[in-house]
């Protein structure tokens, strides 16, 4: 009987890379366009994948495909297997006495607007380490972190069901903003929600993580907001309210405010939108750097939690 290691070797890289891209966009047409090969010869891999397996890996739900428990149970292996083998590179590097290898990090929209800036000086110090990062929304950073597809994840909401290590690092403050020409624009003093309660708002999408923030915040305050549409970024927020469809909250980072002095926000000049001074708000958040608890960090990623932690340090020293 072949031993696992001689059933595995008769699986080829093709065949799972096919695998893995049409489980995550659950299409083989959208998997062949990612891996700029024809549908068909992703269809052939995944059935010379699923007899070498032998058992189907999907199945049709109505109109798209799903996983099968096997698929599932595939899936779940191929993420073990990229694991073991980031670890057994890093492994080799600290044995050679390198900083090499590849640091994966993931994070939610909102912190695409300071992540570069952190990755940048990281990259510079350690030219040997290759940087991959994903730009997700909250439940998309929490799947990743589910298999493992990361060293590390910056987020603001941590996910409860996961044994994480959290290590905070710069504060989140949200805020609402409003067109430049709103009736409560040049208000001086707090702004009630009750004030407004016939606003159209503008919301961030469903798995946003600023979207479950103000949710549970508005809860919080008997406050139900009219919401009037859902957006998938930030930047597309900021255009829908400069152009007068209604009031949002968003992130301070977001409109070029790192804090909020008093009840308002540094905005750029001539924005077209205005941080507007409202009771309850700013809401204190803050960024975390996450990563699995149960899972051995890479020597790329244990250097840059070291890197992070040391600019931590050095600004809390600083106050």
């Amino acid at each position: 009987m072949p031993t696992p290691l001689r059933r595995l070797l008769r699986i080829s890289q093709q065949q799972l890379r096919a695998f893995e891209a049409t489980a995550r966009l659950q299409s083989v047409t959208r998997a062949a366009r990612e891996l700029h090969v024809s549908q068909p010869t992703v269809s052939v891999q995944l059935r010379q994948l699923s007899e070498l397996v032998g058992e189907p890996l999907f199945e049709a739900q109505g109109r798209g495909i799903r996983l099968t428990h096997a698929g599932e149970a595939l899936l779940e292996t191929v993420s073990d297997i990229g694991a073991c083998w980031q670890r057994f590179e890093s492994q080799l590097a600290d044995l050679r006495g390198l900083l090499r290898g590849t640091l994966r990090i993931a994070a939610v929209t909102t912190a695409e607007y300071f992540v570069p800036d952190l990755l940048g000086p990281f990259g510079v110090q350690h030219p040997g380490i290759e940087i991959e990062l994903a730009v997700e929304n909250r439940d998309r950073v929490i799947e990743r972190l589910h298999r493992q597809a990361d060293d590390l994840a910056v987020m603001m909401l941590p996910p409860q069901d996961l044994a994480l290590h959290s290590m905070p690092f710069r504060d989140n403050p949200l805020v609402v903003i409003a067109p430049r020409d709103h009736r409560l624009a040049r208000t001086g003093g707090p702004i009630g929600l009750e004030e407004l309660g016939h606003e159209r708002w503008l919301m961030r999408e469903p798995g946003s993580g600023t979207r479950w923030v103000a949710e549970a915040h508005f809860a919080s305050r008997r406050f139900a907001p009219r919401v009037a549409m859902s957006l998938g970024s930030n930047e597309a927020i900021k255009h829908a309210v400069g152009a007068g469809l209604g009031v949002a909250v968003i992130s301070a980072l977001a409109i070029g405010g790192d804090g909020i002095p008093g009840s308002t926000t540094p905005v750029p000049a001539g924005s077209p939108w205005v941080c507007l001074p409202v009771e309850g708000f700013p809401i204190p958040r803050q960024w975390s750097l996450v990563w699995r608890s149960d899972a051995t960090l890479s020597a790329p990623a244990r250097q840059f939690v070291a890197y992070l932690r040391e600019g931590v340090t050095k600004s809390t020293a600083s106050v």
